[in-house]
């Protein structure tokens, strides 16, 4: 599979944002793309910084515009297109969700994000309730997609139940950056951690993932890039820079995770009857 991931700076122009990413969809369909995963909340500025009411004027229903002027993009360049939209689900009801949109530009499925973060800069409690659809993969005509979203990337539950679901890619749309006032070998430590648990869910489970995040500084959080592709033993594919915009296709061999999960059979070996203790929040010694 030919995968092309968009990692983009975004300005608080949202018509422009889009503007871009039409073009650089069209971009990476002449170069032969045909899967295209954007990243998180890729229409606007990353607004969990603060919290403002005003900016609930932002969410959208599904279907609604962005599925529409997204579906015309599939339609137009014949790609399988991953988005990222703040839904509007009903009056003081928003969810962070990533839709699908199959290549004949309609909607494939949705996926709306299980695990919301509160932390400094990344205040999603305030803006999203948690996912109630629970982890499916969606069917498209490339096949199954696991598709989560950012805080999603640290559980390696989320990709278990994905990849037990058959799902045969997992794809992360992500917006992550460095707190500024840590010093820089912290700001390391916690990209590297970032990337190597997802290449822990390629190895755990066999299958590839990818995984796009945005770039640029945003009101002082720098967001560190990196967008990649792991294989299903954890191999990058493709790294991108931490400070650039990037376009790239990455070619996927989907038939590899086969022959990996014959080496390493991880699915058979689980020891299931004694895993009940995952479902508490805690395990009191006694």
């Amino acid at each position: 599979m030919k995968i092309g991931i968009i990692q983009q700076h975004n300005t608080a122009d949202r018509e422009d944002n889009k503007t871009r990413l039409a073009e650089k969809i069209r971009k990476l369909a002449q170069q032969s793309a045909e899967l295209i995963v954007l990243q998180e909340l890729h229409n606007g500025l990353y607004f969990c910084q603060t919290e403002d009411v005003s900016v609930f004027d932002q969410a959208e229903t599904i279907p609604g515009p962005s599925t529409e002027f997204f579906g015309q993009m599939a339609k137009e360049t014949g790609a399988v297109i991953v988005t990222s939209l703040f839904e509007r689900r009903a009056t003081g009801l928003y969810h962070n969700t990533a839709v699908v949109l199959e290549k004949d530009g309609t909607i494939a499925g949705k996926y709306r994000k299980m695990h919301i973060p509160d932390d400094p800069g990344y205040y999603e409690k305030f803006y999203f309730t948690p996912g109630d659809l629970g982890f499916q993969p969606i069917d498209t005509s490339l096949g199954r997609l696991g598709v989560l979203v950012c805080w999603d990337q640290w559980y390696p539950e989320a990709a278990r139940l994905m990849a037990l679901a058959g799902a045969e890619l997992l794809v992360y749309p992500t917006a992550i950056g460095y707190d500024p006032n840590d010093t820089k070998d912290e700001q390391e430590r916690q990209r590297m951690a970032w990337q190597t648990v997802q290449r822990g869910h390629a190895v755990a489970n066999g299958l590839p993932v990818v995984t796009v995040n945005r770039v640029g500084n945003e009101d002082g959080v720098p967001f560190w890039g990196t967008s990649f592709v792991a294989g299903p033993q954890g191999e990058l594919l493709y790294e991108a820079p931490t400070d650039k915009e990037v376009e790239a296709v990455v070619e996927v061999d989907m038939q590899r995770s086969e022959q990996v999960r014959r080496w390493w059979p991880f699915l058979r070996d689980r020891r299931i009857e004694n895993y009940e203790g995952l479902t508490k929040r805690f395990i009191d010694e006694r």
